[in-house]
């Protein structure tokens, strides 16, 4: 039986949940969309990635409280943050800068992915899991550094593309994660009772 860790990958499940539906449903509403700007679009997306920032955050807390590792997860929330607010502010600007933006963060969270799935998953599902989203990030943020040159929305559809692609994911890692949730409480209830039959042990 693999020894679960606690670590970012290993948060709470509703973390999951709850990014797999931000993400799924604003996915849909970039993918899906007509004749819109990108002017129109990109506060969505802003508000979008703002949050997955309040959910990191209170992810953090959580973590915080459970004295488990939290600074990734803070770190991760003021990404989305600082990503969203930038969007935000500039949605008045020209199509360039909210290209380069949203490609930089596509990129920057494909990479963290990846690295999430080589790094720190201890099961074959989880690094299945994290590494497609991770290669998905990275492919999709240079097909949208590329994507200038196509009319004024397809960024912000791949954009979208990969966003459903995280959300389904999420969802699908969110069930598997509370498994895992279940198998890490029976470990520490069988180490506990061990620990207890030793000192009974000892006591004799």
């Amino acid at each position: 039986m693999t020894t679960i860790k606690r670590k970012y990958i290993d948060s709470h499940w509703l973390v999951f949940i709850f990014q797999g539906t931000i993400a799924l449903l604003f996915g849909c509403l970039t993918l899906f969309t007509s004749n819109e700007t990108s002017t129109t679009l990109v506060p969505v997306i802003g508000i979008a990635l703002l949050a997955l920032s309040v959910v990191e955050f209170a992810n953090s807390i959580y973590r915080t409280h459970n004295r488990e590792g939290w600074m990734v997860s803070t770190a991760v929330a003021v990404a989305d943050a600082v990503f969203g607010l930038l969007l935000l502010f500039l949605s008045d600007q020209g199509m360039a800068w909210h290209l380069s933006l949203i490609a930089i963060y596509t990129l920057l969270r494909g990479i963290f992915e990846l690295i999430l799935g080589f790094r720190t998953a201890d099961d074959p599902t989880d690094h299945f899991i994290w590494i497609l989203c991770g290669v998905c990030g990275i492919v999709f943020g240079f097909v949208i550094f590329n994507s200038g040159h196509l009319a004024n929305v397809d960024f912000v559809r791949f954009f979208g593309a990969y966003m459903m692609i995280l959300g389904v994911s999420s969802l699908i890692y969110s069930i598997h994660n509370r498994d895992q949730q279940r198998e890490y409480r029976r470990e520490r209830a069988e180490a506990a009772k061990k620990a207890r039959q030793a000192k009974l042990h000892e006591g004799k």
